[in-house]
């Protein structure tokens, strides 16, 4: 059910023009911005690490946006009541959404990577290939049981776009997508020990560079998304409960 449901809401956000736009776009300005600077500052060493970093932002973007804003579609075209009412916990309708808002960041990161090659002939010479083969997808589910998370938030919100436009940069910058936590003020490091994209994005760093281990890093970003998926699940409970009692779900 849930592969069904995430590949059902994949192909209704390829039917989406601003969506489209978007996912063209933006990770190729990304990652041109990152190469630009990683060059300006004397560092042409990591360029494959700023065209990774930048996939990486993409992706996240998509989760972000994706979810809060297929939930408002779902609102908008009348469904979002069908939905909760489903015969099913909430949580197994709403995770196929946010899947397959991962799923299409993949975009992301194949772009940026073949722009900075095609381009900027920046060599694809990755550390360990299998491993950055396993760790995106890894980081790609972790990143969608995280939006189950912030979707249990965006139901009960009537412009999600409020939320998510103030968690984008701040979840880029703390998570050390594309610039070292290590050069971050001292107070941002427990948050960011307690996002999955955190350890996602280190994962698929190391991966790529050979900075580190891979596998830790990436067993913590599933494990703290499972943690994600559960308190996700009870709040989307909590939610469909309270909406069922005061009759308020489409006007939350």
């Amino acid at each position: 059910m849930i592969a069904v449901g995430a590949l059902l809401h994949a192909k209704h956000q390829s039917r989406s023009s601003l969506e489209i736009t978007i996912a063209l776009i933006l990770p190729v300005v990304q990652a041109t911005l990152a190469v630009h600077l990683f060059r300006a500052g004397a560092e042409p060493d990591r360029l494959l690490e700023a065209a990774v970093g930048a996939g990486l932002m993409g992706i996240w973007s998509s989760v972000l946006f994706g979810s809060g804003g297929a939930i408002q579609n779902q609102r908008w075209l009348g469904m979002l009541e069908m939905i909760m009412l489903a015969p099913r916990p909430p949580a197994l309708v709403i995770l196929p959404i946010t899947l397959a808002t991962a799923l299409t960041g993949t975009y992301a990161m194949v772009a940026t990577l073949l722009w900075g090659r095609l381009l900027h002939g920046i060599p694809l010479t990755f550390a360990d290939p299998l491993a950055f083969a396993v760790a995106v997808p890894g980081c790609i589910i972790g990143l969608g049981m995280f939006g189950l998370l912030l979707a249990s938030t965006f139901v009960l919100m009537r412009n999600a776009n409020a939320l998510t436009n103030t968690l984008e940069y701040p979840i880029w910058l703390v998570s050390g997508m594309l610039v070292p936590i290590t050069v971050l003020p001292g107070w941002t490091g427990p948050i960011a020990a307690v996002l999955p994209t955190t350890w996602g994005a280190r994962a698929v760093r190391e991966a790529a560079t050979g900075s580190g281990p891979v596998w830790p890093s990436l067993g913590v970003c599933l494990a703290i998304s499972l943690g994600c998926l559960v308190l996700g699940a009870l709040m989307m409970t909590h939610v469909e409960r309270r909406a069922r009692a005061a009759a308020t779900l489409a006007l939350a």
